[in-house]
């Protein structure tokens, strides 16, 4: 069911286009009526995908789901921030609190008692056997919206598919019209295979076979044989990307026993800031600087806000993208800038966004103290970022993102995940909000990583495009919870 993250995204729900606020969650419910025969089935389709983002065929292999899982000893990881991913957007609105409820009912997750966290009921295994699983089906066509649901749906007639990942051309977002589809079971791959009649989507039978047969089929195609083709079917075979399992294989190997931790900084609005590893990277509030008039605040919106929309026309004299700070169902929010403003800046910020949601805005300078809190928030989300880079670097990841693999949509859909075409995690901007990391000096980052930012979080500004839109938002805190007491019912 349809992924990092992030990912990302949390960590104050910064720039958050879906509000997982309780407040929120009864505007929608006033507004979308469903009967229960429609909630109950999308409470379902809820939980399915987070239980996807928790599996062991998912959670091992996604280094930023995975960082969350480990950020506390309980494993805890905050429902606000796995309802902000791309394929929850549908459930996003209706807040934690409906999520929680539908989360109750799962046999494989537990909520804490405060309905704010999700872990695993069970330890993660490593799982066994998943490309002999896997077949290959094609004849898809072109994409279009909600492609991935309606896979998952056609795949699972003949058996529980952990995953379905769309594939896609090299470096690009296009989909190749053909899939890689891991099951549950040989006996659901075979179902599949030796179906009678033949798969048909739309009318027209598909090309399939094993994953196996597939991989083969292209290593005979390329005239490859004795040790090229036995090296090309291991790479073929092997899942690319993190790997939690090798990583603590590593580490017991001792491979970073003797190395001494390096520093990470953060380059925020002219000042060089040490980023601390608590809290999934943090800043100390001393340490922050106040730039007064960098930011603005707009109010007038009416509860909604297109974070593309306001970017958009500031590009054109700011340099740096503006950080916007929003929560769903709020009337305002704020704008934050790399830099103080001056009067003609002000007054083209005016006069470029007149109105934000169809609704005239107003635009001031806030209080000192709330421009400060802001700014304390923008250099947090920052070391984040940078911590989280650091760590996927330290890691052994050389393509960006969150280990170059993709967390599609129930396994993929997200660019074609780790079976075959590239994830989400490549392409990651490199210039400014970058960390460096050096064991003989301390390294730094570019402020509020807003350029690498767009690209990584997933509580920001969500595109809702079917293969993007990262959750690398840094972990998020969450408070340790002895003998925590969970809702069993239901």
């Amino acid at each position: 069911m349809s992924a990092a993250v992030p990912e990302p995204a949390k960590n104050g729900a910064t720039e958050e286009s879906a509000s997982t606020s309780a407040t929120a969650a009864a505007t929608v419910t006033e507004n979308v009526k469903m009967t229960e025969e429609e909630e109950a089935d999308k409470m379902a389709n809820a939980r399915k995908q987070i239980e996807f983002y928790f599996a062991d065929s998912n959670l091992p292999f996604d280094r930023f789901m995975w960082t969350l899982h480990t950020a506390n000893e309980e494993h805890w990881v905050p429902i606000k921030i796995v309802s902000s991913f791309t394929r929850m957007r549908d459930f996003a609105a209706l807040g934690v609190v409906w999520i929680a409820k539908a989360l109750r009912t799962s046999t494989e997750l537990e909520v804490d008692e405060a309905g704010e966290n999700v872990r695993r009921r069970t330890e993660v295994q490593e799982p066994k056997g998943q490309f002999e699983r896997s077949v290959y089906a094609k004849g898809f066509g072109k994409e279009e919206p909600e492609l991935q649901k309606k896979l998952e749906d056609f795949f699972n007639q003949y058996g529980t598919a952990n995953a379905v990942r769309m594939r896609r051309v090299d470096g690009k977002k296009e989909f190749k019209g053909s899939v890689f589809v891991e099951y549950a079971s040989m006996e659901s791959a075979n179902a599949f295979l030796n179906a009678d009649p033949k798969p048909k989507w739309d009318g027209e039978e598909l090309l399939i076979m094993s994953k196996e047969a597939y991989c083969d089929m292209k290593i005979k195609e390329k005239g490859l044989t004795g040790k090229s083709a036995s090296m090309r079917k291991d790479t073929m075979t092997s899942r690319r990307g993190f790997n939690a399992f090798k990583e603590g294989q590593n580490e017991k190997g001792g491979s970073h026993k003797d190395k001494p931790k390096p520093e990470v900084w953060l380059e925020f609005m002219g000042s060089k800031i040490r980023v601390q590893e608590e809290d999934g990277g943090s800043v100390k509030n001393e340490d922050v600087p106040l730039v007064k008039g960098a930011t603005l605040k707009f109010t007038g919106c009416g509860g909604d806000a297109n974070f593309a929309e306001m970017k958009n026309p500031l590009r054109e004299r700011f340099a740096r993208v503006p950080f916007i700070k929003f929560e769903k169902g709020d009337d305002f929010g704020f704008v934050g800038f790399d830099k103080a403003l001056t009067e003609d800046e002000v007054a083209f910020v005016k006069e470029s966004i007149k109105t934000v949601n169809s609704k005239e805005v107003t635009w001031a300078v806030p209080e000192e103290s709330e421009e400060k809190d802001f700014q304390i928030e923008r250099a947090n989300f920052a070391a984040r970022s940078a911590l989280s880079r650091s760590q996927e670097r330290k890691g052994g990841s050389s393509r960006g993102g969150r280990g170059g693999g993709g967390r599609g949509g129930r396994g993929g859909g997200r660019g074609g995940g780790r079976g075959g075409g590239r994830g989400r995690g490549g392409g990651r901007d490199r210039g400014e909000g970058r960390s460096k990391e050096n064991s003989d000096k301390p390294s730094s980052s570019t402020h509020d990583d807003e350029k690498a930012g767009e690209k990584r979080k997933r509580a920001v500004e969500p595109d809702g495009g079917p293969d993007v839109g990262l959750r690398g938002q840094g972990v998020p805190t969450v408070k340790t919870i002895k003998k925590v007491k969970t809702d069993e019912t239901a």
